[in-house]
């Protein structure tokens, strides 16, 4: 995933001089192709997080888009009010690349765990956030982000994880893709977890229960529309979601639907992070299992919310 990302930035700018990428502390070697090629478009500014973000947002002003790569953490906490009151006040075309979103770095613990990450991105007018399910769809999602009107926060996995997305689904920012028609559940997932979501419905179909998977990749703006259509005739309804469960992606489902007039809202599970830190160590595999959060825990909770509603 992060590959592809920084390919396509280097694609974009191959055809668009306005783009411009800005690093702070990136990988060694991230994106040395386009260093050589435009190295006038290509900047490296150390671990100076907050620096990089006013940077970004004056080249913004001066007519660039700017593409700003750094650990999430540090984009969405340590950078919030730069990006609030430089970027988003302004409404400036900048892309917000958090690399490790969700639970990524989670050896390194709570330091490192971006976890709330959706919940102050999308709290910020203006502010685009986005969240692709694989390698193959970001190629798909960031050819559409050179001309995006406003700034995007783009939440990066960790890498290597299964392919799940297809060409036939399409992209378009802020609109949903559904991955499995809806029958009396309805599992609304975001990211990485939609794999463990499409795993789950298939193991509850093979014991009659009819789930429909939907990949939510943008989180604002939310397909409402979408949600309510396939949301209206289920018996229960579950978000899935790598963040804790304030301000992420099932609150943002919850808030978006009981502000519909008319809409009968189903039973909601919300699967998620509880409001901790992450002080558990391990891998994000551990941590999805430790959550509930795999396709036996989305499975485990399905099961179990039917049989109490």
């Amino acid at each position: 995933m992060r590959r592809i990302c920084f390919d396509k930035v280097h694609a974009l700018a191959r055809k668009d001089d306005r783009i411009l990428y800005v690093g702070s502390d990136p990988g060694a070697g991230t994106l040395d192709a386009m260093r050589r090629e435009f190295p006038e478009r290509f900047f490296i500014e150390g671990i100076s997080e907050a620096n990089v973000v006013g940077l970004s947002a004056g080249l913004a002003i001066e007519g660039f888009v700017p593409y700003v790569n750094t650990i999430a953490t540090f984009l969405t906490r340590r950078c919030f009010e730069q990006v609030a009151v430089d970027v988003c006040l302004h409404n400036l075309p900048v892309r917000l690349i958090g690399n490790g979103g969700g639970l990524v770095y989670a050896p390194l613990g709570p330091t490192h765990t971006a976890i709330e990450d959706i919940g102050i991105m999308r709290s910020l007018p203006n502010m685009a956030v986005v969240c692709p399910a694989d390698a193959d769809e970001m190629g798909r999602f960031m050819l559409q982000t050179a001309d995006w009107p406003g700034p995007i926060y783009i939440r990066l996995g960790k890498g290597g994880d299964p392919v799940v997305s297809a060409e036939a689904d399409g992209f378009e920012i802020g609109k949903a893709i559904i991955k499995r028609p809806p029958g009396e559940v309805l599992i609304v997932a975001s990211g990485i977890t939609v794999q463990p979501a499409l795993q789950a419905a298939d193991t509850l179909a093979a014991e009659g229960i009819a789930c429909g998977v939907v990949n939510l990749h943008t989180i604002k703006p939310l397909d409402t529309e979408t949600l309510v259509r396939l949301g209206r005739d289920v018996r229960l309804l579950v978000t899935v979601e790598e963040h804790t469960l304030p301000g992420g992606v099932g609150a943002a489902v919850l808030e978006a639907l009981t502000a519909v007039r008319g809409f009968v809202l189903p039973p909601v599970v919300r699967l998620g992070i509880p409001d901790v830190f992450t002080h558990k160590y391990g891998s994000q595999q551990d941590l999805f299992r430790l959550y509930g959060l795999d396709a036996p825990g989305i499975v485990r909770t399905v099961r179990e919310s039917l049989v109490r509603h």
